[in-house]
């Protein structure tokens, strides 16, 4: 009886699965009429848009930075599949200067099969029509918001680094319209990001292709790209041209190409600069300092999950059989925090300003299953320490170490610097340039203004024969000064 009873209900889950495949058939099927995409293998179009930097704005709890681009012109090839993107921008030269308009380019091609790359090709609405017939879709009904929407969703053939297929979701709502389209990528600080796309305002187009004139898409909750659609047409003749990029400029004057230089000796992986003071050298530096048993260490989580583990490797040779207890990092920023991860896996709690706390924790306490790395492996949970005010010290009988945070900065708030007074070594992150040469200091105006570093080392009373360390490794071996910080803004 029971086996019989086993039976009946594995035959009534494979009829309500084949019956759900065949109403995604439907669904989908209709909607693609809607959109006026049956027969359509291409479209172009056009309008205004703006693009964010992800994992770098202003404030960690505010949006990222958006920046205009002006006409906006897109062709997408769906049989490739292929795609390309040009817009025009302003841009400031590091010099300083006035801005200029500057092209940009983002080429999607048939070789590009990362799911980073691919998905957005199929995040746009004809694209995740076309993407859903061809992928065995399911369906359901589903209320957001109040409103009704058929939920179509389905796995793209591309699979994650852990193994797991990358997931589609779009909302159809009752126009049969592409409202809304959801998947997932992995990100070194977020784990499983959501990326998602909004589509609104659709309005009907050459040969009845239906188009949105409102696009937003949105990572870890703010947008990253938005765009006012002017117009859009399918299978243009002239794709070809559109796909087409130019070919690069030459070099006139038949001038001898500059001699290849020479490979640059490799640095040392760390480097002592006081007792118990040692510089963890690098793309990006990290700073670790010995207390009478453990180990603070300043930017233990830059770049990415390997970086942070080798800061965090020879942090251990070099002051071996203490723990690290804290990691402070400079700023909020990805490229100062694409390792972060691995620092709370090690159970190292991270220190920040009390702005940057709500953030990372959100960010570090979501699933981690497209790429399982080592925060994903150790189950552990984040511990991080957001202190209030413009100063946390650390200070046992052996040492003190003082963390300020830096005041009148555009590029980051709660970005700090580390300073230890007895040994006199300052240690920071985007605030100034160190030259790629000997030929001294140079201002990096986009990024703050070095003016904004030198007022802050005057208002903390920072001694003036300070040794100053970058995280940034321009110039690995070579540490700067309050003098050349003055002559490079021609103050004495």
């Amino acid at each position: 009886m029971f086996k019989r009873v086993t039976v009946v209900v594995a035959l009534l889950a494979a009829l309500i699965m084949t019956a759900t495949a065949q109403d995604a058939k439907t669904v989908v099927a209709t909607a693609s009429r809607a959109m006026g995409i049956d027969g359509v293998n291409a479209v172009h179009y056009y309008g205004t848009a703006q693009s964010g930097g992800f994992g770098q704005n202003n404030n960690a709890n505010q949006p990222w930075a958006l920046t205009p681009w002006n006409d906006y012109v897109r062709a997408i090839d769906f049989t490739q599949p292929a795609s390309r993107a040009t817009w025009q921008t302003y841009a400031v030269p590091v010099t300083g200067g006035a801005a200029t308009l500057q092209p940009g380019q983002q080429l999607i091609t048939k070789e590009s099969t990362t799911w980073a790359q691919q998905l957005e090709l199929w995040i746009t609405p004809w694209g995740f029509l076309k993407a859903a017939a061809a992928n065995n879709a399911t369906t359901r009904a589903t209320t957001v918001g109040g409103r009704r929407y058929q939920e179509v969703t389905f796995n793209a053939p591309i699979k994650s680094p852990g193994g797991l297929p990358y997931k589609m979701v779009g909302l159809i709502n009752n126009q049969n319209l592409v409202e809304k389209v959801s998947t997932w990528v992995q990100d070194n600080v977020f784990g499983d990001l959501l990326v998602e796309a909004e589509y609104t305002q659709y309005r009907k187009g050459a040969d009845g292709l239906m188009y949105p004139a409102s696009t937003v898409q949105k990572r870890g909750g703010w947008p990253t790209f938005t765009m006012f659609m002017l117009a859009a047409k399918p299978n243009p003749s002239n794709l070809t041209a559109l796909m087409t990029p130019p070919p690069p400029p030459q070099r006139g004057g038949g001038a001898a190409a500059a001699p290849p230089r020479a490979a640059a000796a490799p640095a040392p992986t760390s480097e002592k600069l006081a007792d118990g003071v040692w510089r963890i050298n690098g793309a990006y530096n990290g700073l670790a300092v010995e207390f009478s048993d453990h180990i603070v260490l300043f930017e233990p989580g830059p770049q990415s999950e390997a970086r942070s583990q080798a800061i965090i490797a020879e942090t251990k040779k070099v002051i071996p059989n203490k723990p690290i207890r804290y990691g402070v990092i400079s700023h909020h920023h990805s490229d100062h925090t694409g390792g972060i991860a691995a620092v709370a896996a090690e159970g190292i709690t991270i220190v920040t300003p009390a702005v940057n706390k709500a953030f990372l924790m959100n960010a570090l306490s979501g699933p981690r299953t497209l790429a399982p790395d080592s925060l994903a492996k150790s189950k552990r949970k984040p511990i991080i320490e957001g202190f209030e005010g413009d100063k946390r010290v650390f200070q046992d009988k052996t040492r003190t170490f003082e963390i300020h945070v830096i005041q009148g900065l555009p590029h980051a708030d709660g970005l700090v610097v580390g300073w230890l007074p007895a040994e006199k070594i300052l240690v920071y992150a985007d605030v100034f340039n160190l030259p790629t040469d000997a030929t001294g200091p140079v201002p990096n105006p986009p990024v703050v203004g070095t003016g904004v570093f030198l007022d802050n080392i005057e208002r903390l009373k920072f001694d003036q024969t300070a040794r100053i360390m970058s995280v940034h490794s321009l110039n690995p071996d070579r540490l700067t000064s309050v003098a050349d910080i003055k002559a490079s803004l021609g103050r004495k």
